[in-house]
């Protein structure tokens, strides 16, 4: 639509575009996708899952177990040999075809997202087309995923080449899920490997879209199989499945800790990317309202449900005052809405039990001693939904909880520091170490703090904008591994080394 267009009517363009959708989910419900199929439980067990705007049931799904994980498992197994001996030219042809229907259907995708997870418009509008970058972007680089490296020796030639590991699992949150998983799945699929994708459970409805998508483009039965169900019970299977050879997941530290628990005995890889308490450090002469912009940016939107937010403000003493009297003024600005409306900036939380979580960190702050400058409240929504304030915690200080542990919603503390050495060691005194923000005009001060933030993804003077050839991931309790580029593929890929003998090397002669 024109960029004149008045919100109210893009509003209702987007619900006159969710109303045929949301009809037939309802009407379809959602099964597996397994083999090319779309099938129920084997048990016939399914749950209900609900938009966190209203809480009105969306869909009927079906709750897989260790059966379905099996035959899903079976399928992926099946399927790898033929889809690995595929030539990179047609893995690439294919895979373009994905993000070609994912960009076709990128409206439809925006707003089952939004109706799904409360996530605004204004930023699931985007994560479909960042989603089919995705697959063009591995897609580009299928040819180069089996390159490795030419290493001579005096008598012979070395070389390294990759091979894809087998069947994998994925397993994707429910914060922006369809972009997360295909974030996950386009490298897989580059590589070589087919897939099991188990879904969040709270939010599984453009994950059926995603696997549905990916058959239409023509991708072979099997290649990509997609389980719903709960963690406890899909979830753990997959991870033990012995077909499974490796497990890329995205969610919380101390699922990451059972998953790989659960995938010793059979001794899977595995990808992390986990929870994330991240800093940003504003210095005093730091270009302050580019940073305030950041600031608020990478903290409340996305409704703060995301993995990379800047949740820690690390603002230095001199110019705390000044600078936490704007960062008040914009947070109480924030619009809470109904996640159609493009002018929503924070729509509902995603779940019920995510938003008891969220509030009892209000507590947790008001009992420590902090203050809580903005919000602390749930919020009347449209729909009667889980909305909650943008909230704002000052006072605090680097060993309260509110500075300490993953909050994951719309909520900043923030805590004043002294000089260079004192941030770094407040940002560096938690059990996370995913991204740290840094904001100075000083470059040498820059580069000598991101050198020394146990981080591993710091953006100087910039909120996170994410490049796909660059390693994604984190330390300590924030993940392992990384994403990205051929990051990816040092994980869905097995390293060969052949070595080529010139024939002219001495060779010991035994029992001679």
């Amino acid at each position: 639509m024109d960029k004149a267009t008045p919100t109210s009517d893009l509003f209702q363009a987007n619900r006159e575009r969710a109303a045929p959708l949301l009809k037939q989910l309802r009407a379809d419900g959602i099964g597996h996708m397994i083999d090319g199929k779309t099938v129920p439980s084997i048990s016939g067990e399914s749950f209900e899952t609900k938009s966190p705007i209203d809480n009105t049931v969306l869909a009927s799904v079906a709750r897989g177990n260790a059966e379905d994980i099996d035959r899903a498992a079976t399928a992926a197994a099946l399927a790898f040999k033929s889809w690995r001996d595929i030539g990179a030219a047609m893995r690439r042809k294919v895979l373009h075809r994905v993000a070609d229907a994912i960009e076709d259907r990128a409206d439809d995708i925006a707003v089952l997202e939004c109706i799904d997870t409360g996530q605004a418009h204004r930023f699931m509008a985007k994560a479909a087309i960042r989603a089919a970058e995705n697959f063009r972007f591995f897609a580009d680089k299928c040819a180069e995923a089996r390159a490795g490296l030419n290493m001579p020796s005096e008598e012979h030639w070395n070389v390294s080449t990759r091979v894809p590991i087998g069947p994998v699992g994925v397993i994707t949150p429910w914060n922006t899920p369809f972009m997360l998983s295909t974030w996950k799945i386009a490298p897989a699929l580059a590589a070589g490997c087919t897939v099991v994708h188990k879904p969040a459970e709270w939010s599984p409805v453009t994950a059926d879209m995603l696997a549905k998508l990916v058959k239409e483009a023509g991708i072979p039965d099997g290649v990509l199989n997609t389980v719903h169900g709960f963690g406890e019970e899909a979830g753990k299977a997959l991870t033990e499945h012995p077909a499974i050879k490796a497990i890329g997941f995205v969610g919380e530290s101390a699922t990451g800790s059972a998953i790989m628990a659960q995938g010793a005995p059979t001794l899977k890889r595995v990808h992390f990317e986990l929870g994330g308490k991240n800093p940003v450090i504003v210095f005093d002469d730091a270009d302050l309202d580019r940073a305030l912009d950041a600031v608020v940016f990478m903290i409340y939107s996305l409704n703060g449900e995301r993995c990379t937010p800047s949740s820690r403000l690390l603002i230095q003493d001199s110019i705390a005052e000044k600078f936490i009297s704007k960062l008040t003024a914009r947070v109480q600005a924030l619009k809470v809405g109904h996640p159609l409306d493009p002018a929503t900036e924070i729509g509902p939380l995603i779940h019920e039990r995510h938003l008891d979580k969220v509030c009892r960190y209000f507590d947790v702050a008001r009992n420590e001693g902090a203050a809580i400058a903005v919000g602390g409240r749930t919020h009347a929504g449209p729909g009667g939904g889980h909305y909650i304030e943008p909230t704002l915690v000052t006072g605090a200080n680097a060993r309260m909880r509110v500075a300490q542990e993953e909050v994951f919603g719309p909520f900043l503390t923030v805590i004043p520091f002294r000089d260079e050495n004192d941030a770094i060691a407040i940002a560096n005194d938690v059990n996370y170490g995913l991204t740290g923000y840094v904001w100075t005009a000083d470059m040498g001060r820059a580069l000598r703090v991101a050198d020394a933030l146990e981080a591993g993804m710091i953006w100087l003077n910039s909120e996170n904008v994410r490049h796909l050839p660059t390693p994604f991931g984190g330390m300590k309790a924030s993940g392992i591994g990384r994403d990205g580029g051929d990051y990816s593929f040092d994980f869905y890929m097995e390293t060969k080394h052949v070595s080529l003998a010139r024939g002219t090397h001495r060779i010991q002669r035994l029992g001679i």
